[in-house]
């Protein structure tokens, strides 16, 4: 008895290290965040792959979205690495320094997938935690789902985990389904290749400070993103351009996500919207597949993607039979890591000790 309680002792002791340590560093400047993370290129599903990664321990791989780099989970890969884990968020395909294929083919989740479990054996594992916000958790539930024996557990941030039904449509012709007359879903105007991308790459620092800000929390009302439009409208029509940047993002995030989309464009990225319907196509023994790996699920109110995908939202407990927790965080919109640092690396660290991460097999 006095063994178990002084093992408790230690784990509890350790926590309350883990969640003083992420508090002490959501209060650092970006610029000390930063310092500690190492990056490197590895060779993974045929593409040469950009990651960042700070510390030592079990894996954890986090996985961006659009128009995002690894530079999102900046706050992540700190926090992470004090509370003992190996965190790797890697530039996605299509993205940043790592190689973007020029075919609409090479962007389905079966790539994506392909890519992240070429990540895991490159670093030396045979299993991880995955995370994923935007379009990085459709990566995280179907890597999952398609390999079990490698992901253990999932991290979901905006973007809820649904089960596929019987009798589906298409997703491009679900978009258009959606869309009242007159008006198209955005995901439909990024179908058509080079019409985003002409509008986007035109003034690149514009459209990401557009964007981050739009589907930010805690903005009024007026100047929050609509992602329905007018069929004669462009994606930045529905977008505000702000005087002054959020809270959460510095002139120095901007200006690196601005230099990285200057240097790459948006087509790669864009991609990923493209490779829907082959995906779809190719994956019917899918329907009816639950997630079964523990899982935390975390968004912001605010964001209009839980607005739109509200019904995944709402049915996670039952698409999802171990879902740890489901967290809607006030004031916060589409950026959750970014807006919610230090709540959203609390959340993270608690799952992840609860899922007992430390006796991952490297």
């Amino acid at each position: 008895m006095r063994e178990y309680q002084s093992s408790m002792d230690i784990a509890t002791r350790a926590a309350i290290r883990a969640i003083a340590c992420i508090a002490i560093l959501a209060a650092m400047p970006i610029s000390a965040q930063t310092t500690g993370v190492k990056h490197r290129f590895v060779q993974v599903n045929g593409i040469r792959m950009h990651i960042a990664e700070q510390g030592e321990g079990p894996l954890v791989v986090l996985a961006h979205g659009f128009p995002e780099l690894w530079y999102s989970w900046r706050h992540v890969l700190p926090a992470l690495a004090a509370a003992g884990y190996h965190a790797v968020a890697p530039d996605m395909r299509g993205y940043g320094q790592t190689d973007a294929p020029p075919n609409i083919q090479d962007y389905t989740q079966l790539q994506f997938v392909g890519d992240m479990v070429g990540l895991v054996h490159a670093l030396g594992y045979e299993q991880a935690v995955i995370a994923g916000h935007d379009w990085g958790a459709p990566v995280a539930y179907n890597a999952a789902n398609l390999r079990p024996d490698m992901f253990r557990a999932v991290i979901l941030l905006s973007v809820p985990y649904g089960v596929r039904g019987e009798g589906g449509v298409k997703p491009t012709e679900g978009m258009r389904g959606r869309a009242p007359a007159g008006q198209q879903f955005y995901q439909t105007y990024f179908q058509t290749p080079g019409v985003a991308e002409k509008e986007f790459e035109a003034d690149p620092k514009r459209t990401l400070r557009m964007l981050l800000y739009s589907l930010s929390g805690s903005i009024p009302k007026e100047h929050k993103w609509r992602y329905m439009f007018g069929l004669n409208e462009k994606a930045l029509d529905g977008c505000t351009d702000p005087k002054q940047l959020p809270a959460w993002l510095r002139p120095e995030d901007l200006d690196y996500y601005a230099k990285e989309y200057s240097r790459t464009g948006f087509r790669g990225g864009l991609n990923w919207y493209r490779g829907q319907d082959i995906f779809w196509q190719e994956t019917p023994f899918l329907i009816g597949r639950k997630l079964l790996q523990p899982t935390l699920y975390v968004a912001g109110m605010d964001d209009a993607v839980v607005e739109f995908g509200r019904p995944g939202v709402d049915n996670l407990e039952k698409s999802v039979p171990n879902l740890w927790k489901k967290v809607l965080l006030p004031g916060v919109g589409h950026w959750t890591e970014q807006e919610a640092p230090a709540e959203v690396n609390r959340l993270i660290v608690e799952f992840l000790h609860s899922v007992d991460g430390k006796a991952a097999a490297k």
